[in-house]
């Protein structure tokens, strides 16, 4: 037997991380056992779906190591309405639905509660298709259901506790719980992978299954994401979007270690690991039922990790987009023609050791492609106390005598300055930092002054004494 599997997202959103966990398990799934991964885009929401969010999903996918071309689909949900809705003749012609024309507040009258669920009411009235009446699933009134789980275990379910559902609304529309076991079907998908929020819909679906005559697939339901009071991630409440941590400069193999991580862990004491490696070690039975907690500083932390390791040509080419305002990034605050890549080279390993995001290059790089450079007001006022113009009239003084312009020079230099009016380095060069670059902190000053260059330093050093007079 070909292991198939499934991922199935509805284009209704931006792409949530907990998905991409669930599309990344099922492909490492796929990849171990020589299966097929298949793309179904559930796309039966029409108020809701719109082509950019399939796209969306597409290139999320693309980002993660998920490409196109390399799995079965995308197939699209709403190409498959006749065999959702011959499904759903089969159950009622066979007995195993019935069509019912209740509706909620009726129930409710009948049981005294909203919260009972339906009562059976029309299961032996011999209802026939009409305006308005939906098609319920007749329940096993004995029994139960055994959800054999690669994660769980076997979760048994008391038929008698499952109420009628629906599974093809008044206008004959297949309901989710249906046209989702037709389409696994149709597909013959033999393992279903997915996040525990649909455990409570899988006896139905497996009832279902066993009354068409399919053999049910195996199941397993990974845990759900949490936020950090433990909530479940929220598209409303939570930072969700896949496409907004890529395009906030998280690198695709930082993400793709961290989500695995999300339930599972590889062996011995470490969590960074080659991706060739969690292919390898992943095991879905292996995976911790209890519910995973995103955290956006860990993934930080992560992703910062993953920066450093990157050789510097391949770091420099990570930050290009930041920096020329390409794809789906916003523009820096320099015009194109301003960029100067060997400015930028020249600092590339510095910058590289100090930032978690690749959007984070831009504030550490701007001072070297702006005319002046951006002044943070609270950081001027932090650094330009008292003295802080005599400092900076003999800083001017002495760079300008300097016959050698590099970082050891610069950094000797100021030094001296400094000790003439008993300041340590770190003081001294607070306020021309904040002259030259706009901020209190970032990368090495006097790297920065040698890449800057004698002029633009020296004239940025003039244009804070004006403004200290």
């Amino acid at each position: 037997m070909t292991v198939r599997v499934r991922f199935a997202p509805s284009p209704t959103g931006m792409f949530h991380v907990g998905g991409a966990r669930s599309a990344l398990q099922n492909w490492i799934y796929a990849k171990q056992q020589g299966g097929v991964f298949v793309l179904r885009i559930e796309d039966t929401d029409a108020a809701r779906n719109k082509p950019e969010w399939t796209e969306g999903i597409l290139s999320a996918l693309d980002w993660i190591g998920i490409e196109r071309g390399s799995y079965e689909g995308p197939h699209f949900q709403s190409e498959y309405a006749g065999e959702h809705r011959a499904a759903a003749a089969r159950l009622h012609e066979s007995g195993r639905a019935y069509y019912c024309d209740c509706t909620r507040e009726a129930v409710q009258a009948r049981t005294g509660s909203q919260y009972q669920g339906y009562d059976g009411f029309c299961r032996d009235r011999g209802l026939p298709a009409g305006e308005g009446r939906a098609l319920r699933f007749r329940t096993p009134d004995e029994g139960e259901t055994v959800v054999v789980d690669l994660i769980r275990g076997e979760p048994t379910f008391e038929n008698k506790l499952i109420e009628d559902f629906v599974i093809a609304r008044g206008d004959g529309s297949p309901v989710f719980l249906l046209a989702n076991v037709v389409d696994d079907m149709t597909m013959g998908i033999t393992h279903v992978i997915r996040a525990e929020e649909h455990l409570p819909n899988t006896p139905k679906q497996q009832l279902l299954w066993d009354a068409l005559g399919v053999k049910p697939p195996i199941w397993a339901h990974v845990p759900v994401v949490v936020n950090e009071k433990r909530q479940k991630l929220s598209k409303r409440r939570d930072k969700v979007a896949l496409e907004a941590f890529r395009d906030e400069g998280y690198l695709a193999a930082a993400m793709r270690n961290y989500l695995m991580l999300l339930g599972w862990a590889p062996s011995g004491d470490r969590e960074i690991v080659e991706w060739s490696v969690i292919e390898q070690e992943f095991r879905l039975a292996e995976v911790n039922p209890s519910p995973a907690f995103f955290d956006e500083k860990k993934l930080r932390a992560f992703n910062g990790e993953y920066i450093r390791a990157l050789g510097v040509e391949e770091f420099v080419e990570a930050c290009r987009p930041w920096l020329t305002g390409t794809g789906t990034i916003a523009p820096p605050p320099w015009q194109p023609e301003e960029f100067d890549a060997d400015a930028f080279a020249a600092v590339a390993p510095l910058a590289q050791t100090r930032i978690a995001l690749l959007s984070e290059i831009v504030p550490n790089v701007d001072f070297l492609f702006l005319a002046a450079p951006l002044i943070d007001e609270a950081a001027w006022a932090k650094a330009m106390k008292e003295g802080s113009a005599e400092l900076l009239d003999a800083a001017l003084a002495a760079f300008e005598a300097l016959e050698s312009w590099d970082a050891e020079t610069l950094k000797s230099t100021l030094e001296a300055v400094g000790a003439e009016r008993g300041l340590k380095l770190g003081k001294a060069q607070a306020p021309v930092r904040v002259a030259v670059t706009g901020r209190t902190v970032g990368l090495p000053l006097f790297e920065s002054l040698e890449v800057l260059g004698r002029e633009r330093t020296l004239s940025r050093l003039r244009a804070a004494r004006a403004r200290l007079v």
